[in-house]
């Protein structure tokens, strides 16, 4: 068969629809919250590596995460009516002008403060209605009041594109206000954005030593600046006080876009802020006409910048001011006892530099991502399945994640209310997570060459938390982890599957065979090298585990199963054998000695001596005693015991085990750790389920056997272990099961009793709840293989959004009588392709077909 060139015309400019339609009306709504659901909503708007602020769901700006620390559950910045804020202005003809902040109401749980500065902004006037809907990364807040005569949408984001972690980093916060005119005359609008300059002020002493050495900082002789160009005007903010080595220290800037139909005023400073003056002197000067006046910069005044844009509405007319929120603060120390640069401050100069750069390729991203986030709505995915991956997509611009200059991505495992939560990109933390690789594969990719490169050691020792600045080698801490090291080992073959890498594959495939080898040093995982894991085995329980054990041993499975596709790819035929060798004893004694007819259970096995103990396999927060362990599993029905094969599933690799038994232990999840409220659950640990609220705890003993001090987190509920057992079983048909388990986690995420954009487990934005972008590969079964140029689907009709981590598309499937039809169509990237398959039967091979964006479809029938 002749190659296959896909072509077709162009779509239409980006451009030009981006700028003659409102936004808010091409975003179709996910989720939508009342007001009564708006009280915890914080959607995060920032770039991959940037950190970020966040659009609260009555449209205040919270959470200023801008300064390489966490900021949560108070401002970072300055605060009280300070704190940085948005007003409108309105005037109708003959009647007096009206000012508000553009805020919805203060929650009645706010009310009670013994200062009467509750919240921020708590003096300003506000709509009296407000309701948020979202499609992540854009939300809006919906502005209501029967004394304006105007509704307002807040439409707040950042450009989120799949394969482009560039154009997904970049350091600003988009808002545009669409003001509609509600009243049958015309009226006058402006809105203004005010920010006082708060550099060097990150509301904490933040730490330039991970260990805990501590140095005070704050906002000192920060200056503001009035800048413009031929596309835009603004308010520069710098400081020349603040230590250029302090991670507080950086450039702000807030601007608008020119245009010939409003009028733009600002103002640098504000007047002294003595008993609150200098917010009182802005809120006269805005309430008079609209406009601002520049305070006489000679005289020293507060540092408050302010930007309004004035215009006109006619009668039902809707228009939109935009404004940009654009930062660079270069300097961060993370876990590192050196100062690091953030990965986008060498793609910009300064805050400025950031707007300058992007203004005129903002509507291409901004269209990017509509295309994104449009596709993945008209998939035919249940809603739960589409909130659950795209909501969680927000820890990727959270505190949690950053890169350094080299542009590797780190990661904590999530974030505290004012620091980072557990260090080191913890490999058996973010094992679980599917969202990196299958969205950004060459971040994915970066991840995998640290953990070999620079945390594994010459004799394949992995250190499962690394160290900063980066030393080849030698940055793995002391202690490697069973579940950890394994899973690497599967994450990079899921790597090279995704990118075809052959020559990323042969560069470490010493370092990958090592890192298994690991496993069969004396006294280690699997000592007697039988392919089964009877040694100590710390893990994600921050534990060891003492014995064979399902977490540990289908890892291990999964890991001798990878190892010996990636051999045979190169030819390494022996060590092909060994790993098809021991996966095979090692599966066959784990049905028959861990799987109680149930699920799978955990045998204590004991070694003799520490002695006896491989070095680095212990930590201080394990058992003390090794002839009786604390802190075990044993009998107990652990939620997340089939991780090795879920991640089996997403990588096609098939059943590492017994598929019946797969089922049996999914059902039996179910029927012993699902409980329909937790009204009567004693837990003695974190609180992640409450009250009414359904999930699945993370172990129960209905055989008995409980230990006196079972492994620590044994009574919890996290929703990243909830994942991995629910998208197991969409894996295994219950997919009504499956969907229920994932919609009561995110029930529990609503708005006003969580945040939808923070699924907390051992800090804010965790992690591991980006396994729930899994539930998109298992809905579609979707699997790819750039190695072999395949790519496959469900054969259940639908339509499918997918992404292999460069390039995304969608792909629809359509039956009639036994006929399959096929139509796939790549909207960014491009990829070459000689295989299709729907379901396990039917496939089309061919020689060869080119895939482009925007460049026509591929049709099939079977």
């Amino acid at each position: 068969m002749k190659s296959l060139i896909i072509s077709a015309l162009m779509l239409t400019s980006l451009g030009t629809v981006a700028q003659t339609s409102l936004l808010s009306e091409r975003i179709t709504a996910l989720k939508k919250y009342d007001q009564d659901h708006l009280y915890r909503i914080a959607l995060p708007m920032g770039g991959i590596g940037t950190g970020t602020v966040s659009l609260g769901g009555s449209g205040a700006l919270q959470d200023w995460e801008v300064m390489n620390v966490p900021a949560k559950g108070y401002s970072t910045v300055t605060t009280g009516n300070d704190a940085p804020f948005f007003a409108i202005y309105t005037k109708k003809s003959g009647e007096a002008s009206n000012t508000k902040a553009l805020l919805g109401p203060i929650h009645y749980a706010d009310y009670q403060h013994y200062e009467g500065r509750s919240v921020d902004h708590h003096g300003f006037p506000r709509f009296r209605e407000a309701s948020f809907e979202t499609t992540y990364p854009f939300g809006i807040v919906n502005l209501a009041d029967e004394t304006m005569p105007v509704d307002v949408k807040i439409v707040g984001y950042n450009p989120l594109i799949p394969a482009d972690a560039d154009a997904s980093g970049i350091p600003m916060a988009i808002l545009n206000y669409e003001v509609t005119n509600t009243t049958n005359e015309t009226i006058e609008v402006s809105v203004s954005g005010n920010i006082r300059n708060f550099i060097g002020k990150d509301g904490r002493k933040h730490t330039s030593d991970w260990k805990g050495d501590f140095i005070p900082t704050g906002a000192k002789d920060n200056k503001n600046e009035y800048k413009a160009t031929n596309k835009l005007q603004g308010i520069y903010m710098y400081s020349e006080g603040v230590d250029k080595d302090d991670a507080a220290w950086g450039t702000l800037a807030l601007s608008t876009p020119k245009n010939n139909d409003g009028e733009i005023s600002y103002r640098t400073s504000s007047g002294h802020n003595r008993w609150g003056n200098s917010v009182l002197d802005f809120w006269d000067d805005f309430s008079a006409d609209g406009l601002l006046t520049e305070k006489d910069t000679s005289i020293d005044q507060d540092p408050m910048a302010s930007i309004a844009v004035y215009n006109t509405l006619k009668a039902g007319e809707t228009k939109t001011f935009t404004f940009y929120i654009t930062w660079n603060f270069p300097n961060r120390f993370a876990w590192s006892p050196e100062k690091l640069t953030n990965y986008y401050s060498k793609q910009y100069e300064n805050a400025w530099d950031v707007i300058v750069k992007e203004i005129e390729r903002l509507p291409e991203l901004t269209e990017q991502t509509l295309t994104f986030v449009k596709a993945l709505q008209e998939s035919s995915y249940p809603e739960v399945i589409k909130e659950a991956a795209l909501f969680n997509l927000s820890t990727l611009r959270s505190q949690t994640v950053f890169r350094t200059s080299d542009g590797y991505m780190f990661g904590w495992e999530g974030v505290m209310d004012r620091f980072g939560s557990c260090f080191g990109s913890c490999t058996h933390v973010w094992n679980y997570e599917q969202a990196t690789a299958f969205l950004f594969n060459d971040l994915a990719k970066g991840m995998r060459e640290v953990e070999f490169k620079y945390a594994m050691n010459s004799e394949g020792h992995m250190g499962f938390r690394t160290k900063l600045p980066l030393k080849e080698g030698a940055s793995g801490i002391d202690v490697a982890a069973a579940d950890g090291q394994m899973g690497t080992i599967m994450k990079f073959y899921r790597e090279w599957q995704l990118s075809g890498d052959d020559t990323f594959l042969k560069e470490y495939w010493p370092k990958i065979k090592k890192a298994l080898a690991f496993a069969w040093v004396e006294n280690g995982w699997d000592g007697d090298v039988d392919g089964v894991m009877e040694g100590v085995q710390h893990n994600t329980m921050d534990v060891e585990y003492f014995g064979p054990n399902p977490q540990m041993q289908i890892w291990y499975l999964g890991a001798l199963k990878a190892a010996e596709k990636m051999a045979l790819h190169l030819n390494d035929k022996t060590f092909a054998k060994k790993c098809k060798k021991l996966y095979k004893n090692g599966s066959v004694w784990t049905d028959e000695n861990l799987f109680n007819g149930e699920y799978y259970v955990h045998l204590i096995q004991t070694p003799q001596s520490k002695d006896d103990i491989a070095k680095g396999l212990m930590s201080n927060m394990g058992s003390k005693s090794i002839d009786n362990p604390e802190f075990q599993l044993e009998t107990g029905c652990l939620v997340d015991q089939l991780v090795g094969q879920y991640m089996a599933h997403v990588l096609g690799l098939g059943y590492l085990v017994k598929e019946e038994n797969v089922k049996t232990a999914l059902s039996s999840i179910l029927k012993y750790n699902q409980r329909e409220d937790m009204y009567e659950h004693f837990n003695n640990m974190r609180s992640y389920a409450m009250g009414d609220e359904k999930a699945l705890l993370m172990a129960s003993w209905p055989k008995g056997g409980r230990p006196k001090s079972p492994f620590p987190y044994w009574s919890e509920v996290m929703t990243g272990f909830e994942y991995t057992a629910a998208i197991g079983m969409l894996y295994e048909g219950m997919e009504q099961e499956g969907l229920e388990c994932i919609k009561n986690i995110r029930d529990r995420y609503d708005g006003q009793k969580r945040n939808p954009f923070d699924e907390a487990e051992c800090g804010h934005h965790y992690a591991r709840a980006m396994a729930s972008w899994a539930g998109i590969i298992a809905e579609s079964g979707f699997q790819y293989s750039a190695v072999d140029k395949t790519i496959k689907f469900t054969d259940k009709a639908g339509k499918y959004f997918w992404s292999n981590g460069s390039t995304w598309g969608m792909c629809e499937i359509s039956k009639d009588g036994k006929e399959y039809k096929l139509t796939l169509e790549v909207l960014y990237g491009e990829m070459e392709l000689e295989k299709l398959q729907i379901g396990e039967n039917m496939h089309k091979s061919f020689k060869s077909a080119k895939l482009i964006t925007g460049k026509g479809k591929l049709e099939f029938s079977f």
